[in-house]
């Protein structure tokens, strides 16, 4: 092989490693940045499942907006009440650490199942059958 040749065979090799090695980077970083977004969410260490909370129902949406906001909300003697975690599902803080808000289910004729529960550290969780399950939520996505 002439050195020619040699040189130009180096040169389409070292150009396929560097457009692999870009798109591997790619996919390193989304990986590595999804992971780095799903800790850097309150409650998210609790070892539960993360949803953003785009993917809740929309009521949950609302309802995030109304906790922000301070109110009112649907249900003023429940929503913000002290949330006890007796089911010991959240991890388990002291009393007053955990407050529970209604996310209204369309049909329902009472405050129905659905909760989200907030944290003392930001956390956000929803729960869609009355505290049997919960899901860490991500309010910004």
């Amino acid at each position: 092989m002439t050195s020619r040749r040699r040189i130009s065979v180096a040169l389409v090799g070292l150009i396929a490693l560097v457009v692999i090695g870009w798109f591997v980077r790619g996919y390193v970083d989304l990986d590595s940045g999804a992971a780095t977004q799903q800790r850097a969410v309150p409650g998210a260490e609790s070892g539960l499942p993360a949803k953003q909370l785009s993917t809740l129902p929309a009521e949950a949406g609302k309802t995030w907006q109304l906790i922000v906001k301070g109110g009112p909300f649907p249900y003023p003697g429940k929503d913000g009440s002290v949330f006890g975690n007796r089911e010991g599902v959240l991890p388990d803080k002291t009393s007053g650490y955990y407050h529970e808000y209604t996310v209204p289910t369309p049909g329902s004729k009472d405050r129905g199942a659905r909760r989200l529960v907030t944290g003392g550290q930001s956390e956000l969780y929803y729960t869609s059958d009355h505290y049997d399950s919960f899901v860490v939520v991500d309010p910004a996505g």
